[in-house]
């Protein structure tokens, strides 16, 4: 059995960093179903059309801050398990400085890095958009872009890169044993670390916002659940392959004209 004193102090880190993820999960979907302050006029059932602004360095912010949050929407509850391993550790090794507050660097890097990402997301909505190939939902409207991003992203998924990240996403245990750092900045090095193999990961699943729709509230939930169940079911690797050929099948039909 382990120390009381041990296990009541997990117990109480547990509690306040389940909260604060909780807190932060809500606040993220809040903002987005409050139309992430991008001048929505209307929303009509879990669509969110919105206005195109000019693209102004206020508006690339306004973008930037809509993306970084709803990548946090996303993301955080898959990574909660790790999250919280992560403070289990931190507490049993005695590690120098509060274990919450490591906890909290620790998710702090990891979404740094789809902060990171959400700047390269902007970059492309800007380019996609310069193209006129956006609609006020920012989905594609090119049939062309639409099948070749479902194609690639279902071919993604069955790529060794894809399956070496995913697997160190998956295995909590695995990735502290290997990556473990002391201190502050070794908690911050690990969410980045972790972080940029969820990247690895996700991205090309994240690239399929534009598919179904940015603003897209329901879109938005569904690929959400999708990385959860593929990080944290016990077959989810075998689900995520089979997603990837669904994906095939979805845009060599959307290439050929038959889903539009």
């Amino acid at each position: 059995m382990g120390d009381p004193m041990i296990e009541a102090l997990l117990r109480r880190d547990r509690i306040l960093v389940v909260g604060a993820m909780l807190t932060v999960t809500v606040l993220a979907w809040a903002y987005l179903i409050a139309g992430a302050g991008m001048g929505v006029h209307e929303m009509d059932g879990m669509l969110m059309p919105m206005h195109m602004g000019a693209w102004t360095p206020a508006y690339a912010g306004l973008l930037f801050a809509m993306w970084a949050v709803m990548m946090a929407a996303m993301m955080l509850p898959s990574a909660a398990p790790m999250i919280l391993f992560y403070g289990s550790i931190a507490r049993r090794r005695r590690d120098k400085g509060d274990p919450v507050t490591a906890t909290g660097v620790f998710a702090s890097g990891y979404i740094a890095v789809w902060a990171a990402f959400s700047l390269a997301a902007v970059a492309l909505q800007f380019a996609l958009e310069q193209a006129a190939l956006l609609s006020p939902m920012m989905e594609t409207t090119s049939i062309a872009v639409a099948g070749s991003v479902l194609i690639a992203a279902g071919i993604y998924q069955w790529t060794p890169f894809k399956q070496a990240c995913l697997r160190q996403c998956r295995s909590p245990l695995d990735f502290v044993m290997t990556h473990w750092r002391e201190g502050t900045r070794g908690a911050l090095a690990m969410g980045i670390v972790h972080g940029s193999y969820c990247l690895g990961c996700c991205w090309m699943l994240m690239l399929l916002l534009f598919v179904g729709g940015v603003m897209n509230l329901l879109w938005i939930a569904g690929l959400a659940v999708f990385v959860m169940i593929e990080k944290l079911a016990p077959a989810g690797h075998w689900i995520g392959r089979a997603a990837g050929i669904l994906l095939i099948a979805w845009g060599g039909a959307t290439l050929g004209g038959l889903m539009r």
